[in-house]
């Protein structure tokens, strides 16, 4: 690990102060379990450390039933499991912190971090790049090991799965991330928040060197939610594929629906055909599947992963199956 200078503000202004305008220059530490293994992997080597962690006005989870929830950035994912409005009123959740099966990941990662940690595609974590590319700048994943990468939005330049737990669950429930850096504040529909880079200077999200996630904001209104994941173990490691829906019923039958998929995208990937195709129509086993198939219906595997395609029909079914069952 290089040497770096380490500093430890008390108030965001703070610390976007003593950000710079290079990704390079600065890295922010909160719960710290993606930065120490970039920083020990020499992916990334920071002039300066900004701990965040000390600030307090970005912790706490607060409830209203009118105005929806808040949290923020720097509450644990263990905190946002175990609050009793977000196991009653956002089980999906409560079901995507779960899926977190570390005990220590839980009480040690944020909410912050979760959102904003770098892929876990092992061409990256390898040092290959963001983009993975050869000397003569061909992708290595498209005749390389692709077993775990993308099987939607993956016409390229690039073809991990974005990593987090909590943002297919989040965009299903309509939520938005507030965002604080040296030009002021600005809040953005965290489905607008992940973008697929084109070059590797980009990152993977709309945040800039010098901007912080300060909270999360989730709407109120009168949404049942699930979620589901396959993986291949139950041991600490990242699913196969993942699926959140949030649904508004009327006389019993779905009338807005929201599905989203996580870790067969380089975004949390909205799936539109399986929204269109629950509108009106109650949810049975039958529809639950008809919705799955219509998810993955523009999905285009690599040379080793069509086996995705299944398991993200599969959890897109069991999500909403869930929901029918006793989501909140």
């Amino acid at each position: 690990m290089q040497p770096f200078e380490y500093t430890a503000p008390s108030t965001k202004e703070q610390a976007t102060g003593l950000l710079g305008n290079r990704w390079e220059d600065a890295a922010i530490l909160a719960g710290g379990t993606d930065l120490l293994s970039l920083a020990k992997d020499h992916l990334v080597s920071p002039r300066r450390v900004v701990d965040i962690k000390g600030i307090r006005e970005l912790g706490g989870i607060q409830h209203n039933p009118k105005s929806g929830l808040r949290v923020g950035a720097l509450v644990t994912l263990e905190q946002l499991r175990d609050h009793p409005q977000v196991r009653s009123e956002y089980p999906g959740l409560a079901q995507a912190v779960e899926g977190v099966t570390s005990q220590q990941m839980r009480n040690r990662g944020t909410v912050g971090g979760d959102l904003c940690q770098r892929p876990r595609c092992w061409y990256f974590r390898n040092g290959f790049g963001l983009l993975a590319k050869d000397e003569s700048g061909k992708p290595l994943v498209l005749e390389g090991d692709n077993r775990y990468h993308a099987i939607l939005g993956n016409q390229g330049p690039a073809y991990f799965v974005n990593p987090s737990s909590l943002a297919p669950v989040l965009i299903a429930l309509g939520a938005k991330v507030r965002i604080f850096g040296s030009g002021g504040a600005r809040e953005v529909p965290l489905e607008q928040f992940f973008v697929i880079p084109k070059t590797e200077d980009e990152h993977e999200n709309v945040l800039q060197p010098n901007e912080i996630v300060t909270e999360i904001v989730v709407p109120g209104g009168s949404w049942r939610s699930a979620t589901y994941e396959v993986r291949q173990k139950e041991a600490l490691d990242w699913p196969l594929a993942a699926a959140s829906v949030a649904v508004q019923f009327k006389s019993g039958r779905v009338e807005t629906a929201r599905v989203v998929l996580g870790h067969v995208a380089p975004v949390p990937w909205r799936a539109p055909e399986a929204e269109k195709l629950l509108a009106g129509k109650s949810i049975t086993e039958e529809t639950a599947a008809e919705a799955g198939q219509a998810a993955v219906s523009q999905a285009r595997p690599l040379s080793m992963n069509a086996y995705k395609v299944r398991l993200a029909r599969v959890a897109v079914k069991r999500a909403l199956l869930k929901l029918a069952q006793g989501g909140a």
